[in-house]
């Protein structure tokens, strides 16, 4: 036992007068400590008590000896730096579904009162109910000053950040918003099942696809009209911090669905004094008075005319065209208009009925409930929430049964009655200014497909780049 304390010693001593700290990767498994071959002053002598070491060697095994006194006399060191202690203490918390950001910041050691004012000056740059399940927040306590609350910070968009701090009297809120670089993204598919795999598949995010949609629901209907081997292409903003972190997705500047090998090409463009609108080549607004499919992913289960009835037993005339969807899938208005009637009515159970001009009219029944704030004389706008899928009335399972009427008639809505154009042709300046963006866009989207002017690739099915581009 003493020549292992006579040894502790030593190896001690070379330690400490490499002048370093020895870690335990430095040592070898007898122990020693491991350094690379070179000249080493003589070994100072050790100190280690021989009384201390003699009564080690004959003490009984169960006793331990103080390590304390295995101690090498070293070459006196010069005094260490002091060390700098961030008095602020950033505790990192989230947001649970369900929770508040008041039971948040209390369950991080924020006091009542002081976790009330905070999110009073928060209120006024950012509305707390707008906080998503998940949401990382950063809680900062001053330790230098009690652990005190200083103030809590947080990013709930990549490009937007905020924080709360305390300056002494009360706390005050900012919002950071950081600048974003706008590129476009282009996406092209087949469609070999479905529209939304092969978007997927593309690339293309879902809000995306849903305004493409949106865009295209004027004169198609996506439940009939597509067909394996349709192919689509899209031309999107994306916007990027600084970081080069995506943000977000912003407006579609060109779209093409090719159907049966008919090309419906749009694209964006704002005339002077007006708001942007979406145009085909020509020139001519793709709205029209009526959307075919006020409903988003829904089937078409029974289309105008003749039918035996599913409830009534009989041969009975359809008016209308029925979409079958979940209870609660939205409703939208079909055309800007005034609501003429809202609430239960006959068989149609949950009813709202729309004029729309030109003697135009719209009908939706069966709903599930009626959006909150219809009634009579309420003016909307197209593709407003007007009510909820469901099976009131005369219904035998959860589906849309829509109408157009023309002059108090329901008409087919499939039928060329049902699409009066309700949009504007451009003309003279604006539409040499459109054909421009036309050319340029196409011009683009090729550029992009071929390789040029690359900036990302992303390898799949589907075919992505982007590249940042100048509009008018």
């Amino acid at each position: 036992m003493g020549a292992l304390l006579k040894r502790i010693a030593v190896t001690s001593a070379v330690a400490l007068t490499l002048g370093g700290i020895v870690s335990l990767a430095s040592l070898d498994d007898t122990g020693t400590v491991a350094v690379a071959p070179q000249a080493l002053p003589p070994a100072p002598p050790s100190d280690v008590d021989p009384d201390l070491a003699a009564a080690a060697a004959t003490a009984p095994k169960d006793q331990q000896v103080p390590q304390q006194t295995t101690v090498a006399a070293a070459a006196p060191q010069p005094p260490s730096a002091p060390v700098s202690v961030d008095p602020v203490e950033r505790r990192h918390v989230n947001v649970g579904r369900g929770s508040t950001l008041m039971q948040v910041l209390m369950d991080g050691g924020v006091p009542a009162d002081s976790a009330h004012n905070a999110i009073s000056a928060l209120s006024g740059v950012y509305d707390v109910r707008r906080m998503k399940a998940g949401q990382g927040i950063t809680v900062l306590f001053d330790h230098s000053e009690g652990d005190k609350f200083i103030g809590l910070e947080f990013q709930p968009a990549a490009e937007r950040a905020v924080s709360v701090a305390f300056n002494g009297g009360r706390y005050q809120a900012r919002q950071i918003d950081k600048p974003l670089e706008k590129k476009l993204v282009a996406a092209r598919g087949r469609i070999t099942s479905s529209l939304s795999e092969a978007a997927s598949a593309a690339g293309v995010p879902y809000p995306v696809l849903d305004a493409f949609i949106k865009r295209y629901a004027y004169d198609v209907d996506f439940q009939r009209d597509l067909q394996p081997g349709d192919t689509f292409e899209i031309l999107f903003e994306r916007y990027y911090t600084e970081d080069g972190q995506a943000a977000r997705d912003g407006e579609i500047q060109f779209a093409s669905l090719t159907l049966s090998g008919k090309e419906k090409a749009i694209y964006r463009y704002q005339p002077a004094g007006g708001t942007a609108d979406y145009y085909n080549a020509l020139g001519e607004s793709i709205r029209r008075a009526i959307l075919r499919t006020p409903i988003d992913g829904a089937r078409v289960t029974s289309g105008f005319g003749m039918r035996m009835h599913p409830v009534l037993g009989y041969s009975k005339m359809h008016k209308g065209k029925d979409f079958g969807a979940p209870v609660g899938t939205p409703i939208y208005a079909a055309g800007d208009g005034v609501v003429e009637q809202a609430g239960p009515f006959s068989s149609y159970g949950n009813y709202v009925k729309l004029r729309h001009g030109n003697q135009m009219e719209t009908a939706y029944g069966h709903m599930s409930r009626i959006a909150k704030g219809m009634r009579a004389g309420l003016r909307v706008a197209q593709g407003d929430v007007i009510g909820y899928v469901g099976a009131t009335g005369r219904a035998t399972g959860p589906h849309l049964h829509f109408e157009v009427l023309r002059g108090g008639q329901q008409i087919n809505p499939d039928s060329k009655e049902a699409k009066i154009e309700a949009g504007r042709k451009l003309d003279g300046k604006d539409l040499k200014q459109f054909q421009a963006i036309v050319a340029e866009d196409q011009e683009t989207f090729r550029g992009m497909q071929d390789g040029t002017a690359m900036v990302a690739v992303k390898p799949g099915t589907g075919h992505v780049v982007q590249a940042a581009v100048k509009r008018h």
